[in-house]
Formats: C-alpha cells, sequence, structure tokens
C-alpha cells in the first residue's frame, strides 16, 4: 500500500487544533476520506485544502457540519456550471467563424 502521501488524521488534529471526532464526523457526511491502517486513521494530503476550508467555516463562522455540506454541494453546482459556461462559450466562437 502506497502511504507516502497519506498524514496521520491525529497530527492534522494537532496542527489545526480539532478535535478528531470533527475529522470522523467529515467523513461521515462524506466530505473527506479517511484511509484506515491497522487503528490508525489518515487523510491524503489532496484532501488539505478541503479539510482546511471546513475547518475554517466550522470554528471560524460556526456553520455545522450539515451546512458545510450544502455549502460545499452548492460551490460544486457552481464550479460546474462555469465549466458548462466556459465549454458553450467556445462552441458558440466556432459557430461565429
Amino acid at each position: 500500500m502506497e502511504n507516502k502521501h497519506l498524514i496521520p488524521a491525529n497530527e492534522l488534529c494537532t496542527y489545526y487544533n480539532v478535535e478528531l471526532s470533527f475529522i470522523n464526523a467529515l467523513q461521515e457526511f462524506g466530505l473527506i476520506e479517511l484511509t484506515r491502517v491497522q487503528e490508525n486513521y489518515f487523510i491524503n494530503e489532496t484532501q488539505l485544502p478541503k479539510l482546511e476550508q471546513y475547518t475554517r467555516w466550522h470554528y471560524e463562522l460556526e456553520i455545522n457540519l450539515e451546512g458545510i455540506e450544502v455549502i460545499d454541494q452548492m460551490l460544486e453546482r457552481i464550479r460546474n456550471m462555469q465549466d458548462e459556461i466556459i465549454a458553450l462559450k467556445n462552441k458558440l466562437r466556432l459557430y461565429k467563424q
């Protein structure tokens, strides 16, 4: 198993000053993915920006997990719509030529 990109969840808890229960709850809501190796949980380094964002939303803005889930889904929809707009603009440009 390739573990070089996995960061122990307990180290992240210390670094971000959050509880492991918060990280576990994020996983339960499907917002991040934890990898279990023996008795320890790890987070892939590619998920760190999302973890940082969710941590700020929760602790600084006091948004609950349900709210974080809704905001995350809405932002994903916005990104998808923006991609679709770009694709449509590119198609339109082809027809204008």
